[in-house]
């Protein structure tokens, strides 16, 4: 009996601070405030990099929503990074009015490696441009995207993260389950965070930099999570990365489920690669300086994601309320995680409504326990494949 009761209040201890933080952030999102006009006097000159790697089937999208946006045509060039392409991806791109940089390197494969070579390009040319921005190949953008960065920018922010969420697949429960995810991870807990002054993560998609950032701490990160690893060490470079709520990318989630997996054990693996990196730097960093900026961008990282959270508390609770049945618990124990439980309940909740949720997103709660052990499917896959080091491209619908 004892033993149930230390592990169960063990486990307790470790989870409630987490998803507790995560909650909090949550309701501060509630009071946070987007701004609604962007008068800036100067319009800057910037560079939108596409890298792409096989994407003939969704280029053309991608490229005709960047060619769309409010802001003075002259002031922004579009540049697609064909990596290591083996279909038309070039020439479409090409035909469509952007700048193709085709690279073709077999050993030095992967995002990261793409965007330091484009970087490297771009920031070498006589063209010369006050910021560039970052987009997946598979987004549509707002259209107020430049308006919204410009406008940053001349507020003295250096690096700015926008919005990424998914675009909507109605029924689709791997989709819309992502879409939750996407919605809690990538703008609730921003706009939290916002509220409290903290750092906002990179996300890779609709990252905008100041170029003198890309000069003076050059693009290092190699590992399969390269946006979110470049982004921390910004962020030990002492350079913050600002959340601007008011602009945003859609990004086209694979239809298919079996067609994500590759991507979703690549996210993972890489997420475990990143918390054995830079865990203990950020740790370090907030005891030493004493900073809650530092300690917050720990906690992100050891914070899992709210599924897999979700998933614990519940066995948590059922096998409380089994162990409690067999007067092997005390009832104390059950009640603690059943007001854990009820917390992410809320969490989700509250999360929907500040994300500005649809009827279709709240329907897909449905999918859940079918998207949970999907994922508990890649998680095994992560483990077995180990550690990857080419960037492995995500098999399009067509």
């Amino acid at each position: 009996m004892i033993f149930f009761e230390i592990t169960f209040l063990t486990f307790f201890v470790l989870l409630a601070p987490l998803l507790g933080y995560q909650f909090f952030l949550s309701i501060l999102a509630l009071f946070a405030k987007k701004r609604t006009v962007f008068d800036s006097k100067i319009n800057r000159r910037f560079a939108f990099i596409i890298p792409a790697h096989n994407e003939e089937k969704i280029i053309s999208k991608t490229i005709y929503s960047v060619s769309s946006l409010i802001y003075p045509k002259k002031q922004y060039d579009v540049f697609v990074i064909a990596d290591n392409c083996t279909d038309q991806t070039a020439q479409k791109a090409r035909a469509l009015g952007a700048t193709v940089l085709e690279r073709t390197n077999p050993i030095q494969r992967g995002k990261g490696f793409a965007l330091r070579w484009a970087f490297d390009a771009i920031l070498s040319r006589e063209d010369k441009y006050d910021a560039v921005v970052v987009i997946d190949a598979d987004s549509l953008i707002s259209g107020n995207f430049l308006e919204v960065m410009n406008d940053y920018l001349d507020r003295g922010k250096l690096v700015i993260q926008c919005s990424d969420m998914v675009l909507p697949e109605p029924g689709n429960w791997s989709v819309e389950a992502t879409r939750i995810g996407f919605m809690l991870y990538n703008y609730v807990k921003p706009l939290g965070r916002k509220v409290l002054g903290l750092n906002m993560g990179l996300r890779g998609n609709g990252m905008c930099f100041d170029v003198d950032v890309l000069r003076n701490v050059p693009w290092q990160a190699w590992s399969l999570t390269e946006d979110v690893e470049y982004g921390l060490v910004l962020q030990l470079n002492g350079i913050n990365i600002d959340f601007a709520p008011e602009a945003e990318v859609l990004a086209q989630m694979p239809i298919e489920a079996s067609n994500a997996e590759t991507q979703r054990s690549r996210w993972e693996l890489g997420r475990f690669q990143i918390i054995g990196a830079y865990t203990p730097k950020f740790l370090y960093k907030a005891i030493t300086k004493g900073s809650f900026v530092y300690f917050d961008t720990f906690i992100e990282l050891i914070t899992p994601p709210f599924v897999n959270m979700m998933f614990m508390i519940t066995l948590f609770f059922i096998a409380g309320c089994a162990l409690w049945l067999a007067s092997l618990l005390p009832i104390f124990h059950v009640i603690l995680w059943i007001i854990l439980l009820l917390t992410g309940i809320c969490y989700l909740f509250v999360g929907l409504y500040v994300g500005g949720a649809d009827k279709a997103l709240y329907k897909s709660l449905l999918g859940l326990p079918v998207y949970i052990f999907w994922k508990l499917k890649v998680y095994f896959m992560a483990l077995r494949k180990g550690r990857e080091v080419k960037w492995i491209r995500t098999e399009r619908d067509s």
